[in-house]
């Protein structure tokens, strides 16, 4: 499970609630619960989201928001590991050596890197393809998460589409003077509710997704590096070298002292 994305959105419903309660006691929750708020509100943003998008896109992107508690590894430095074990192999044993050695490999797309290698392909016609498909999975996933950023952007334009509606009702009605308070709080509330479907439930979720795609595309890229250098015949010491670089300098601390150099470096 992710904690960070647990605790942020669970800690800001209850600083949400406990300012309420604190300022208005137990009772004044009830104050904040209004069906028509929430419906022109959340109703209208969804579905002005859905009529800009296709109904699978729009299923899709929605599928995504469990995804931001899903605790998710670092396997940077194991790919990396992976990568100069497979270098030293070709380095010792030749590049048709790695179809033996690709059987134990679970990354379906570092196993078709190197089954394009072991094939004979060429490095540019490589690099092509697994560029083609990195780019493809970054199109998917910007679609994704994209449309957390629309629903954002909706969210308060409808929390005030509701608020004017609440106003003209009001505004229509002004022959109990003691029913003006009441009736603008609840105009207020969609308000509310537009700020909040935000701030609180969208833009959060838009921003980890964002993260994790990023970090699949840098994990990727690294992949696509380290198996152009195996091709190439460079130095297990050169390749491992070159790949480090993607790591932050603690990563790099970390996997240097778990892994040392490259034993393969020999001439």
């Amino acid at each position: 499970m992710d904690i960070a994305s647990i605790l942020g959105v669970g800690l800001c419903l209850v600083f949400m609630i406990l300012s309420i309660v604190l300022g208005a006691g137990i009772g004044g929750v009830k104050y904040f619960v209004d069906a028509p708020s929430a419906m022109i509100t959340f109703g209208g943003a969804l579905m002005a989201v859905l009529g800009s998008r296709t109904m699978p896109s729009f299923i899709n992107g929605l599928k995504t928001y469990p995804m931001i508690f899903k605790g998710t590894t670092d396997d940077t430095k194991t790919v990396i590991k992976q990568i100069i074990d497979l270098s030293n192999t070709a380095r010792k044993e030749g590049l048709l050596a790695l179809e033996e050695a690709a059987s134990n490999i679970e990354d379906p797309f570092m196993k078709k890197g190197v089954g394009l290698i072991v094939d004979g392909t060429e490095p540019e016609l490589v690099k092509a393809i697994l560029e083609a498909e990195i780019d493809a999975m970054s199109e998917r996933h910007k679609e994704n998460y994209n449309i957390w950023a629309d629903i954002a952007g909706m969210g308060p334009s409808w929390g005030m589409i509701g608020t004017l509606l609440g106003l003209v009702l009001m505004l229509q009605n002004m022959s109990d003077p003691s029913s003006i308070g009441p009736s603008m709080a609840v105009a207020l509330i969609t308000t509310f509710y537009g700020s909040a479907l935000a701030n609180w439930i969208c833009y959060p979720a838009e921003n980890k997704l964002k993260a994790r795609s990023n970090a699949e595309y840098t994990m990727k890229s690294i992949v696509i590096e380290g198996l152009l250098s195996i091709q190439a015949g460079e130095n297990p010491r050169v390749t491992e070298e070159k790949l480090k670089s993607f790591l932050s300098p603690a990563n790099r601390a970390a996997y240097e002292a778990e892994n040392g150099s490259s034993d393969g470096g020999g001439e």
